[in-house]
């Protein structure tokens, strides 16, 4: 494995905690800030929304820049968004932090996964990309119960400094050990040129109609799951029978197929990226419906969580890929799949709610989910079935690629 790409996830796992780990500190901050749960919330409903215009905003702002020089800053962004949440003296300037280090989140996993791919083989590409989101995967398998026990033992703002020390190293290790080349600017090519310039040919590759619907694919399937997840402790505890104890080590069973799904679809991507994607999922539907017919078994509820991870991560590494092969490598496009997602997570929790307020119980958001995940799959379907390209991972788009010299 080169060590480049070992580096990226070091920083995909630095950013992955600062995501995650504020859910288990809610409590904390709202008493340390003097402010109730629900401004509490904002800290990471505004990070999510910060992310999905970041990707865009950040990734058009710095076209034509060197790759690796706009991950360096782009990971320096995230030490400074963190370092102000550790000395935060009000809630004001904690959300402003949380915002900062959102702007990053986006754009570092678009450029990222570009890079990523370069770094290998064109037949291991999505395998290039699972390997980087496996920071994130483990980041949600570690970063609630790392905050909490931080944060327990030596207060809230510790995370925070531990997670700002986290960049640091990441920031040394990608300037360090990725390639100038794995990122460099081609000047010959359009879709790496400075200025408006650049940024037009980067809108034109949005003409393609495969790119819009691996997007709308993306946010359907994020948004299944996570309209599911984010309301899975109430699932587990008023329906299943569960401990509000119980729900750490169960949202670990689901990290753990994060991970494993991560893997796993990056390497079937490789292999068949539209049949990959497809099953995914078909199968997240699939789990999906089923755990909100078995719920109430605690035996079911554990497998099923665990498929719910597995089958929800699995085509992560495909759709990114996909997008990015489709619109010719463009970075803005990698990004837009990352905005995308949060989205559609966005969606989600706002209908899997709705559901619950609408009093159809604690199981309405796993059926809520499995809709929006067949839709997606519908999506999907059509698109695979419309593509021209070819349904293996594609090119090992980066500077000087065919794909990528197609926009000159």
């Amino acid at each position: 494995m080169p060590v480049g790409l070992i580096a990226l996830t070091l920083g995909s796992f630095g950013i992955g905690l600062t995501e995650f780990v504020i859910a288990g500190l809610l409590p904390q901050v709202s008493r340390s800030l003097a402010v109730s749960e629900a401004a509490a919330g904002w800290l990471i409903s505004g990070y999510a929304l910060s992310v999905a215009v970041g990707a865009i905003v950040v990734t058009a702002a710095t076209s034509g820049m060197s790759r690796k020089s706009v991950l360096i800053g782009l990971v320096a962004l995230f030490v400074v968004g963190n370092l102000l949440s550790a000395v935060a003296p009000s809630y004001p300037m904690m959300l402003f932090g949380r915002v900062v280090a959102a702007l990053c989140h986006g754009s570092f996993f678009g450029i990222g996964s570009l890079v990523a791919r370069r770094m290998v083989p064109a037949e291991r590409a999505s395998r290039a990309v699972a390997v980087m989101f496996a920071g994130l995967t483990l980041a949600n398998v570690l970063g609630v119960p790392f905050g909490a026990l931080v944060g327990e033992r030596w207060g809230w703002r510790a995370t925070f400094w531990a997670i700002t020390a986290i960049g640091v190293i990441a920031l040394i290790a990608i300037a360090a050990l990725v390639p100038g080349w794995a990122g460099a600017v081609d000047r010959a090519h359009p879709s790496t040129a400075s200025g408006l310039n650049g940024l037009r040919v980067q809108l034109r590759a949005f003409r393609s109609s495969q790119v819009w619907l691996t997007l709308a694919a993306t946010a359907l399937g994020y948004g299944g799951m996570f309209g599911a997840f984010s309301y899975i402790a109430y699932t587990f505890t008023q329906i299943t029978g569960f401990s509000s104890t119980d729900v750490a080590w169960l949202l670990v069973v689901y990290g753990s197929g994060l991970v494993i799904g991560n893997v796993g679809g990056g390497r079937a991507a490789d292999a068949n990226r539209d049949r990959t994607l497809i099953v995914s999922l078909a199968g997240l539907a699939v789990t999906l419906t089923a755990f909100g017919l078995l719920a109430a078994s605690p035996v079911a509820s554990v497998v099923l969580v665990f498929l719910l991870g597995l089958f929800g991560f699995a085509g992560v590494p495909g759709m990114i890929t996909r997008v990015t092969d489709y619109a010719n490598g463009v970075p803005l496009a990698a990004s837009a799949n990352v905005s995308a997602s949060n989205v559609g997570n966005a969606l989600g929790a706002w209908l899997g709610g709705l559901a619950i307020s609408a009093g159809l119980g604690y199981t309405a958001p796993l059926y809520v989910g499995a809709a929006i995940v067949l839709a997606g799959l519908a999506v999907m379907t059509i698109t695979a079935r419309r593509a021209p390209g070819q349904p293996s991972g594609g090119t090992n788009l980066g500077v000087g690629d065919p794909a990528e010299s197609a926009l000159s």
